[in-house]
């Protein structure tokens, strides 16, 4: 698989951290809801945890949110996801969001990339 390095996926998540501590502190309850609502979005049900994060990352990449994009790849990941998953997932973004989709469906694939390279450290 061909490595690039448009984007530091696994840095940019990594760097949010404090601006999103932050936030907590000057949005608690609004925060807090938050992280509830993601909780149950993520709950055990129909849907099992690789299915709900390749839909969070399709998602992400038709928004155009990056660091949404380093978060699901990541979270796709940890579930199982495989390259292959990925870059399929990215076709059915590609398919709903058109061109500017086809720009980020490649940044996720590259996050992806970036994100195993990581781990195999």
């Amino acid at each position: 698989m061909a490595h690039t390095e448009f984007k530091d996926w696994p840095a940019m998540a990594a760097n949010l951290i404090p601006a999103i501590r932050e936030l907590h502190k000057g949005a608690p309850g609004v925060m807090k809801a938050f992280r509830e609502m993601g909780a149950a979005a993520h709950e055990a049900g129909a849907l099992d945890p690789k299915t709900k994060e390749l839909l969070a990352l399709g998602i992400a990449v038709a928004v155009r949110c990056d660091p949404c994009i380093a978060y699901h790849v990541e979270g796709a990941r940890k579930h199982g996801a495989s390259r292959a998953e990925i870059a399929e997932t990215m076709g059915m973004a590609v398919y709903m969001g058109a061109g500017p989709a086809a720009m980020y469906a490649a940044q996720a694939l590259e996050a992806y990339d970036q994100y195993v390279d990581k781990a195999a450290e």
